[in-house]
């Protein structure tokens, strides 16, 4: 497969399909760092989708780094909450200050000075290096794989054929345009070369893929089988007060979902507690009355189920935590917003 046709017939197939997205610069525009950085971090294992209308929300509260850097952490995670894997807000604000402190507001261009951010990986590191400062990095995330696995035929099971994507991916990388032929592999991926049913027909590379010649292209590329996910299950405690403000504690600074606000929580093991075992673990003695139904949620290495126990209180009584009225206003994850049967953010 002559290689060097690869970058020039995506190039002119993105200059007509590029996706249009709230962080991407548009033809002849140039690129802003900040932008990018922000937009990567929140790509990391979520979905254009989900991204576009929390990256609008950021860029409105903090447009500059240095408004990120200057804001509370606290005021940063409320307005992640919902966007899931909560490590990526602590580190973003982290790393925003080490910008302003480090590299007078400005993001550091080189690969290597990226990959000192807190949270900045290779992939991570490669997409901003190419997309913002045009530097000849191929940006391998999973729509890219997916399309050098199958131009190449690569049959070895992922995840242990990353390395050799890598590699054949960033033989592909142009001297020119780098930017721009990292977001149309991910676009190529996202929109034709996909997971199931790929559309080749009108892929611009489909008289370059080994894969389609060799009718592999449904099943590259190889998965290994994924480890079933343990279940764990335990008790949450819901109160209200008489004007509808909602207990919460604040979970540990470290861990799954650290720094983050929840009801109080029971233990989790691999049963559900006797509802003795429950109320014991209650935040303050009261007429608890369980759910009908559980809350169940995925977390990357585990299933949970909760059982939820609800109260009204008159009077608040004296316990650990705040009584919040505006839910919007904390740094709730999703699954904290299940069992106080809160609804979606509003956003």
């Amino acid at each position: 497969m002559p290689r060097q046709a690869v970058p020039q017939k995506l190039l002119r197939w993105y200059d007509r399909h590029a996706r249009v997205l709230p962080w991407r610069a548009r033809r002849g525009e140039v690129a802003d760092p900040y932008r990018v950085w922000l937009s990567e971090i929140m790509l990391q294992q979520t979905t254009v989708r989900a991204v576009a209308e929390y990256f609008s929300t950021f860029l409105i509260r903090w447009p500059r780094v240095e408004d990120l850097a200057a804001a509370p952490l606290d005021e940063v995670l409320a307005a992640w909450a919902g966007l899931g894997y909560y490590a990526r807000a602590r580190n973003l604000h982290k790393a925003a200050r080490t910008i302003v402190e480090e590299w007078g507001g400005k993001l550091p261009a080189s690969h290597e000075d990226l990959r000192t951010l807190p949270g900045v990986g290779d992939y991570t590191a490669s997409a901003i290096a190419a997309i913002a400062f045009d530097l000849p990095h191929a940006a391998m995330d999973a729509n890219a794989e997916r399309v050098v696995a199958r131009l190449f035929a690569v049959r070895e099971v992922l995840p242990k054929a990353k390395p050799a994507l890598r590699k054949l991916g960033q033989s592909l990388v142009p001297a020119k345009r780098a930017g721009d032929f990292a977001q149309a592999m991910m676009d190529l991926g996202a929109t034709l070369c996909t997971p199931k049913r790929p559309a080749c027909p009108a892929c611009p590379l489909n008289g370059n893929c080994e894969a389609r010649r060799l009718g592999l292209q449904d099943v590259l590329p190889m998965k290994g089988r994924k480890a079933p996910r343990p279940l764990k299950r335990g008790a949450a405690f819901v109160a209200r007060d008489a004007e509808g403000a909602v207990l919460l504690v604040r979970r540990a600074s470290t861990g799954l979902l650290a720094g983050m606000d929840q009801p109080p929580l029971g233990a989790w093991s691999d049963r559900f507690p006797s509802r003795e075992q429950a109320l014991s673990e209650a935040p303050f003695k009261a007429p608890w009355r369980k759910r009908a139904g559980l809350v169940r949620h995925g977390f990357t290495h585990f299933e949970l189920e909760i059982e939820v126990y609800e109260t009204v209180v008159a009077r608040r009584p004296k316990c650990e935590g705040r009584w919040v009225a505006d839910l919007d206003k904390a740094a709730l994850p999703t699954v904290m917003r299940k069992i106080i049967g809160a609804g979606p953010r509003r956003r």
